[in-house]
Parts: C-alpha cells; sequence; structure tokens
C-alpha cells in the first residue's frame, strides 16, 4: 500500500510524541509508547502469523530520533535502544487512522497476559 510521504514529521521529545501530518490534510499525534509497541520490526511482529510479541512496560518510553529510510519511511530510535522497525509512510497513517481501535486492543491484550504498561519495579 503506498502513501503520500507526510508534509510534516515533528518530534516533541518533551510530550513523547511523532506529529504527522499528510498532504490531503490528515493528522495525527502518535505517542511513543504506541509508536514503540506497534514497532513493525520482526523483534515486535514476529517473522509470521501469530508471532507478535506484546510489549509490556514501555510507558515512559520515548523517542530519541528520527533517521530517514530513502523517501518511503522513517526510522524512529527510542529511548530503550530499539531501532529495528522502519515506519513506512502508509503504515504511520495506518497507526494514525487505526490508533483507537489499536490502542484498546493492546490495553485488553496486556490485561488478559496479565502485563503492564508500566515498567518492572527497579530492585
Amino acid at each position: 500500500m503506498m502513501s503520500a510521504a507526510p508534509t510534516e514529521l515533528r518530534l516533541r521529545r518533551a510530550e513523547k510524541l511523532l506529529e504527522v501530518s499528510f498532504p490531503d490534510g490528515a493528522r495525527f499525534s502518535l505517542p511513543a509508547e504506541y509508536l514503540r509497541v506497534e514497532s513493525p520490526s520482526a523483534e515486535v511482529q514476529g517473522h509470521g502469523p501469530g508471532q507478535r510479541k506484546w510489549v509490556a512496560g514501555r510507558r515512559h518510553v520515548g523517542i530519541i530520533r528520527l533517521e530517514p529510510v530513502g523517501h518511503y519511511a522513517v526510522r524512529l530510535i527510542f529511548d530503550d535502544l530499539h531501532d529495528s522497525g522502519i515506519y513506512s509512510w502508509a503504515y504511520l497513517r495506518q497507526l494514525g487512522e487505526e490508533q483507537a481501535e489499536r490502542w484498546a486492543a493492546y490495553e485488553a491484550e496486556l490485561a488478559a497476559r496479565g502485563l503492564s504498561r508500566d515498567p518492572p519495579p527497579r530492585r
């Protein structure tokens, strides 16, 4: 699925948000935690159907920087050092459009597995 390149990508480090604007006027404000747990990397998505990993404990994750990947995507570098996800323009748009449903499913899956958005306590 091809999607037009965003007209703007704005990293708001303090708010832990990535703002994405598209040529047709669509705008999305995507939290770093959401982007991290929906990373397109094999580490999160697995290598095939049914292999998805549910990432817990990322409530406070931030994005350190963005790296362009050709003219079709961006790599997000998170402060938990996850950096292997390449977010195509189409995937960023999909994440924006499906944010409410995906987030609800994520929270439900964590609850079903007894996991939390909060990091484990330090010992």
